[in-house]
């Protein structure tokens, strides 16, 4: 299963665009910042990720407050077909929730 569940704020973030089908797209830089434990050591885990919102859940996106930490769900897939990238593409926004 490729999922992936990120509390993260919208750091960068590009204007709203059209593919050429008509769906609305949006680009951004997600960062993520927290404390995982690993080896039953506690580090901090500070990442940037990009990110793309498309069809009806771009709106949403687009609306939301840079820099305000926010729950984002989808999944990873490569930036383009002979990419080695990734890509978060978004598929779900909510409320920050440290549970979620």
């Amino acid at each position: 299963m490729n999922q992936l569940c990120l509390a993260a704020a919208i750091s960068e973030r590009d204007v709203l665009r059209y593919t050429p089908a008509g769906i609305p797209i949006v680009s951004a830089v997600l960062l993520h910042t927290s404390d995982q434990v690993e080896a039953g050591i506690t580090r901090r885990v500070e990442l940037e990720i990009a990110a793309i919102a498309a069809g009806e859940i771009s709106g949403r996106f687009n609306r939301a407050e840079l820099g305000k930490t926010l729950n984002f769900t989808g999944f990873l897939a490569l930036r383009r077909r002979n990419s080695k990238s990734l890509v978060f593409h978004i598929t779900d926004i909510q409320a920050y929730s440290p549970d979620h």
